[in-house]
């Protein structure tokens, strides 16, 4: 199938739309891809595992339009792999289930293109299961047909054979075909099917704006219309339908069906996102900082090269820890110059980051802000100490400031800092205007300010847009900045950690 010089296709499926149900064949496959032609059903997530310099070629419907007809893909296809390159073809679900998938590969066959297969989770066995309905049940079936609704059902030349469908015992389950829902359930039951038939209509299934409706083949148009359920949608026909009233396990998670826009810096959002995810929400990432190395190395290079002289070391966050060992290890040292040191960690994460890497630190305060830390380090007694204290080079003086006044000497250097980052303003911008934003998150007083000047042509707006929207804040020192900003703040946890944000975050949408 190979010759020398040509390149290989990848035909993977990138599974229905959940991130989380792409296999790891098709992660290793975007990895090493040099191109990558991808539709419009693919979750866009999946593109973060290609390399820095893929090539990313969209191919799917915009506008209802076809951005390249199917015969042009199959050539792109060709050409690509001619070049001698790694190509990855993803589409959604799985190649070989209605996605073309085979047109495509029997192109490259006859072009002499080597290529492999990777299927993919497909949408008609997986979003029938995040709708909570088994496509097969000891005692109520053990067969099921998958079917596409694409077509038109009343056209002369149709696939479908509707007698023997209708007559077809088992779970039936329809792909695209909820353009043609009314003629689906005409034809089904023309041909002897019970109007009592329990349906469902599934639209963005397996994602956080997964819509079921639920009723039988006599009413499930008139209710997918009164629903107002667009495409993508799966249409699931059989008995075992019913048996969603007990197995309905995602569209009953604490936050599904809640959007959350998560402002936090991209590199250390990850766990917050993943724990909301978790929950049922659909996260928007929205970072308003951006953690990038200080203007200059030079003054925390020089307090490392005489760490001797100092009798504690206080980190205020991660970021400080981070970059500290890294100008650390630049400069040809290791933790050994710690010896002798006290450190200070505000906060779990900070001090769980120093017992990582073996080092246990000397003073955590009860409360993860800066009044506490000085509170904590007056009982221990710092007149006379030297105090070297790397964070970001904008910071309250709180810290510092007070620490002095306890007879300490205080080096601040900046170890980071934190910018605006070019983020999705416009995506964001148009949720919040169309009222489809429940919550923003903000974990510093930084990602506030940011996020205001981040709509500075249209603060008006914003203010009325907020005003129907939670915020939820990681601590007092940002809530505080949140309302200095004009915003009501509803969620502010007692422990000021991701996790306790989490939960009380959960808390706010329960039900009472």
């Amino acid at each position: 199938m190979g010759g020398r010089g040509k390149g290989k296709v990848y035909l993977v499926g990138a599974g229905p739309g959940d991130p989380g149900l792409f296999t790891l064949k098709g992660r290793e496959c975007l990895e090493k891809a040099e191109v990558v032609v991808y539709d419009n059903l693919v979750n866009e997530e999946l593109l973060g595992f290609t390399g820095a310099g893929a090539e990313l070629i969209y191919v799917g419907k915009r506008g209802g339009h076809h951005t390249l007809k199917q015969a042009e893909i199959n050539r792109l296809l060709v050409e690509k792999a001619l070049e001698g390159r790694k190509v990855v073809r993803l589409k959604g679900g799985d190649p070989f289930i209605f996605g073309r998938g085979g047109e495509e590969a029997k192109e490259l066959a006859d072009g002499g293109i080597e290529f492999e297969v990777v299927p993919g989770v497909t949408s008609a066995v997986s979003v029938p299961a995040y709708a909570g309905i088994p496509l097969t049940y000891r005692g109520y079936t053990s067969t099921v047909a998958f079917v596409t609704g694409h077509e038109d059902p009343t056209k002369e030349s149709s696939d479908v054979v509707w007698e023997k469908l209708a007559a077809f015992a088992g779970t039936l389950v329809f792909l695209m075909g909820v353009g043609n829902l009314p003629k689906i359930a005409e034809n089904l039951m023309a041909h002897g099917r019970g109007p009592e038939t329990p349906a469902a209509v599934i639209q963005n299934g397996t994602g956080p704006g997964q819509k079921t409706v639920v009723g039988n083949l006599g009413d499930i148009s008139r209710r997918a219309k009164e629903a107002s359920v667009k495409p993508p949608a799966i249409i699931v026909v059989g008995e075992v339908v019913g048996l969603r009233k007990w197995l309905n396990w995602f569209e009953t998670k604490p936050l599904f069906g809640r959007s959350i826009v998560v402002t936090r810096a991209r590199e250390q959002a990850s766990d917050f996102v993943a724990m909301l995810r978790e929950l049922g929400a659909r996260c928007i990432e929205f970072p308003t900082i951006e953690v990038r190395p200080p203007e200059s190395w030079k003054p925390l290079d020089q307090a490392i090269q005489r760490l001797e002289q100092y009798g504690w070391l206080i980190f205020t966050s991660v970021n400080g820890g981070r970059f500290f060992l890294q100008r650390l290890h630049g400069l040809g040292k290791d933790v050994r110059e710690l010896k002798g040191i006290m450190i200070a960690a505000i906060g779990p994460k900070t001090a769980q980051f120093w017992e990582n890497i073996g080092i246990k630190p000397d003073l955590i305060p009860n409360e993860y802000r800066a009044e506490a830390v000085v509170e904590a380090m007056e009982k221990v007694g710092i007149k006379g100490a030297r105090i070297l204290l790397p964070r970001a080079e904008e910071a309250r003086e709180v810290l510092p400031e007070a620490l002095s006044r306890l007879g300490a000497v205080v080096d601040v250097v900046p170890a980071y800092r934190t910018v605006k980052p070019k983020s999705n303003v416009e995506e964001v911008k148009a949720l919040l205007a169309k009222g489809e934003i429940h919550m923003v998150t903000f974990t510093s007083s930084s990602t506030v300010r940011n996020f205001v000047e981040m709509f500075s042509p249209e603060l008006s707006n914003l203010k009325r847009w907020m005003e129907r929207v939670a915020v939820a804040c990681i601590g007092p020192i940002t809530a505080n900045t949140a309302r200095e900003k004009g915003f009501s703040v509803h969620v502010m946890p007692e422990q000021y950690t991701i996790e306790a944000l989490t939960g009380k975050i959960m808390e706010y949408f329960s039900p009472t």
